[in-house]
């Protein structure tokens, strides 16, 4: 089959200050290439039914648009075609030193191939998508494609692009869904209205938002052990 992985991370600047927050969290939605249309329509549907013209992001979540943002949660757990993985990182054990060559931006690229890799199938085809930035090294999302695609010899990534985030929906739900666990994990949610949407996925899920089973396939969280051992 052929899948698409929307991506996008929240927190990316507690890499390089570690009192900014607890973790980094890295997120991706998978979903076969035939949904495409199916879930742009009803995403589409649903910013439409708010007039919001705009992007959905976790850092836009208010009082005012917040029956929206429960409507794209309710969706995106009835529609069976989409999941979401997300890897949290403990910034304050980031060796950027002793592993990552002091480059902030190749220990964030490590990152976001472990989150992935464990989702490469085989006898899959792959299009992953990251929210586009701006690269030191422009090789960044070319080297993660290769990587990514020697990580199984029967599966094949296509392709590893960056996208400005306002031309893909895709990537504002993995945006949302990575804000709302990150902040979890983080504890620094003083919004009342983003309070009121992680309780929501929690009702959704029936327990607090915590790090799940590797077989999980729904809404799935694993924190990162960056200290070794067995």
């Amino acid at each position: 089959m052929n899948f698409e992985v929307y991506c996008d991370e929240s927190c990316l600047e507690s890499l390089k200050n570690k009192k900014e927050h607890l973790y980094l969290g890295i997120g991706g939605i998978w979903m076969s290439a035939d949904m495409r249309d199916h879930f742009k329509d009803k995403f589409k549907e649903i910013k439409q039914k708010y007039n919001v013209q705009g992007e959905v992001k976790w850092n836009k979540v208010s009082p005012k648009f917040l029956p929206m943002y429960k409507e794209i949660i309710d969706f995106f757990f009835d529609s069976k075609y989409l999941r979401f993985r997300i890897i949290l990182v403990e910034s304050n054990k980031v060796d950027l030193i002793k592993f990552h060559n002091s480059d902030a931006e190749l220990g964030f690229y490590k990152f976001y191939y472990q989150m992935i890799k464990p989702w490469i199938f085989d006898f899959n085809l792959y299009d992953i998508f990251l929210d586009l930035k701006k690269n030191r090294s422009k090789n960044r999302l070319k080297d993660l494609e290769i990587f990514l695609d020697n990580s199984n010899y029967f599966s094949d990534v296509r392709r590893v692009q960056g996208l400005p985030s306002n031309q893909s929906l895709g990537i504002q739900l993995a945006d949302l869904l990575t804000g709302i666990v990150t902040a979890k994990f983080n504890n620094k949610t003083s919004s009342v209205a983003k309070t009121e949407l992680i309780q929501y996925v929690e009702s959704h899920i029936g327990k607090t938002i915590q790090m799940t089973p590797k077989s999980e396939e729904k809404l799935n969280i694993f924190k990162i052990n960056l200290q070794g051992g067995w």
